[in-house]
């Protein structure tokens, strides 16, 4: 068995490898290590997401996949729930979170028990579904509350758009231009994506050698 570490993030502004090192030690306690890993800012709403779609792609019959939260694999619909899961069934893949005590029994020696198998089974999907279910609903609700703020301060003719964080973008800037730190090392100091250095850097570099 083959485990593969997924990541992801919602913007280009979240860093998508924060829980990269957590994942690595749970394995490594466990005696295993981690094969590949597959890496985004996707938004779990859509199941468009061309790195889960190559892991699915590149895992062979019985690998696992290693996630620090459901919400990480999945904020979708029911329906497209329905077809990720289709999806692992078919490769008879592992999912296993950090969050989900039951989904660990994938690192146990393997039970021959019939009857004890099916069970742990049932109340695992029976725990995935719920927290899948419990992901789409705080994603709903964060949307809703946004677009309720979004209105009123509209309606009040404060609502100015999203603004950028100018101590962020100063902050990145300082240290990819100025001291010439990598892209990586910058991300990593400022929690944000190489994807993210790379542009506000590149911006405020371009603006002030205009002014």
């Amino acid at each position: 068995m083959y485990i593969f570490g997924y990541l992801r993030a919602s913007t280009n502004d979240q860093n998508a490898k924060r829980a990269q090192d957590t994942l690595k030690n749970f394995v490594h306690d466990k005696g295993c290590r981690i094969a590949g890993w597959y890496i985004e800012n996707e938004s779990g709403a859509s199941l468009q997401r061309p790195e889960l779609l190559r892991l699915l792609e590149d895992a062979a019959i019985g690998d696992a996949i290693i996630i620090e939260q459901i919400d990480r694999l999945s904020r979708l619909d029911e329906q497209s729930w329905f077809k990720l899961k289709e999806m692992l069934y078919k490769k008879e893949l592992k999912v296993i979170s950090l969050d989900l005590p039951t989904s660990h029994i994938a690192f146990a020696p393997q039970i021959t028990d019939e009857f004890t198998s099916s069970m742990i089974k049932a109340i695992n999907n029976m725990m995935m579904d719920m927290l899948a279910a419990i992901s789409r609903k705080d994603y709903q609700d964060r949307r809703r509350r946004q677009a309720e703020g979004i209105k009123k301060a509209l309606e009040e003719g404060k609502y100015l758009g999203r603004r950028a964080d100018l101590d962020l973008h100063e902050k990145i800037y300082q240290l990819r231009v100025i001291n010439k730190l990598s892209i990586s090392d910058t991300a990593k100091l400022t929690n944000v994506s190489n994807r993210t250095v790379i542009r506000v850097a590149k911006k405020l570099a371009s603006d002030r050698s205009i002014e």
